[in-house]
């Protein structure tokens, strides 16, 4: 059985050779053309378009790799069919589990390969690319930077510093402000535990505040509430949507699990990346006994066959895009809305191939 195994999963990883650069090619020539005015308007040279679209190419892997799995184990299996394989197999007494069984193995393996990528690989690339698009290329210069967890912004008044779990709400936690003199010394001081922009007033809350006098004695005030007329508001501090992508997956975990600042959208970041990544093998699992009862049903043409299968399991892959719009709007809990698709597909793909080798 093991040159059985070394065979089909040969045969599987040619497959997915094959359709992965397939679609890469593809994928790379509609970027190109889409983008190749935006690097001319901005003067910049065809090498740098290159550069970014090379760059681009850990990022473009990530996000095909779940269909490339089901559709190099359709091909796999399918091609068995065709050459008359499949039936020897299952003539000599190899039940249906046994012969997707390296399939299943490749395609695990394949995923963990893509989990490496996106731990190692992907955020360094998606930050490059990331910089030449909106900074090189657009001239989007973000205001603000974030680094673990923490947003830093230089404001026209001082340096702000702060947790922001929802950007989509203005409540800031662990807030701080330093001011500073024409020497850089530090002339205020302000720390609280949370702030709020209500009605056009900052409100800090449970803080304290030091102010440095033109002697150099420093003067310490406790406040439970204050409000504080700061020049700046929630909108000019711009950390673009985008810098959350090129974190890591145990950079977003962590984030996410941070007891002091918790943060939602890292959670929610965390479990679409990594349930994504592990979309292929319950899109394979559902699309093979889908396959092979639509062929057993029309004979040794696949021409509905290979359709069909992949019908069924794009299903699965809109039905999982569905519901991460569900947990962006919080109406489920991320890993609900990211893994209940899993299950079901894996269920649903079970049965019938249970049903199947019956």
């Amino acid at each position: 059985m093991k040159l059985l195994d070394r065979y089909l999963m040969t045969q599987f990883a040619k497959n997915l050779a094959l359709v992965i650069c397939s679609l890469i090619a593809i994928y790379l020539l509609v970027d190109f053309f889409e983008r190749v005015d935006n690097f001319l308007e901005a003067k910049k040279t065809i090498g740098l378009a290159i550069k970014y679209l090379l760059l681009k190419l850990p990022f473009m892997y990530v996000q095909l790799i779940p269909v490339c799995l089901l559709l190099a184990g359709v091909i796999t299996l399918g091609v068995l069919n065709h050459h008359l394989e499949y039936m020897a197999l299952m003539a000599g007494g190899i039940s249906v589990i046994r012969i997707i069984r390296p399939l299943l193995v490749a395609a695990a393996l394949f995923t963990l390969l893509t989990v490496a990528i996106g731990q190692w690989v992907l955020p360094a690339t998606t930050a490059a690319t990331n910089r030449i698009w909106y900074e090189e290329v657009n001239h989007k210069i973000p205001q603000g930077i974030l680094r673990d967890g923490r947003t830093y912004f230089r404001g026209r008044e001082g340096i702000f510093s702060f947790v922001r779990p929802n950007p989509q709400k203005n409540e800031f936690r662990n807030f701080s402000f330093a001011a500073f003199d024409s020497e850089q010394g530090l002339t205020t001081l302000l720390t609280a535990e949370s702030a709020t922009w209500e009605g056009g007033t900052w409100l800090l809350l449970n803080g304290q505040r030091k102010e440095r006098a033109a002697n150099g004695s420093l003067s310490v005030k406790l406040f439970k509430t204050l409000s504080q007329p700061f020049a700046q508001q929630p909108e000019e501090f711009f950390v673009p949507p985008y810098k959350i992508e090129e974190l890591s997956y145990s950079k977003l975990l962590r984030q996410a699990m941070d007891s002091m600042a918790p943060s939602h959208e890292s959670l929610l970041e965390f479990h679409r990346r990594f349930s994504y990544v592990f979309l292929g093998i319950p899109l394979l699992l559902l699309g093979i006994p889908v396959l092979l009862s639509v062929h057993q049903a029309g004979g040794r043409d696949l021409a509905y066959a290979i359709p069909a299968s992949c019908g069924m399991a794009f299903a699965a892959w809109g039905a999982w895009s569905a519901t991460q719009a569900l947990a962006r709007t919080a109406i489920l809990p991320p890993s609900l809305a990211s893994w209940s698709i899993h299950v079901l597909a894996i269920a649903l793909g079970c049965f019938l191939l249970k049903r199947h080798n019956q």
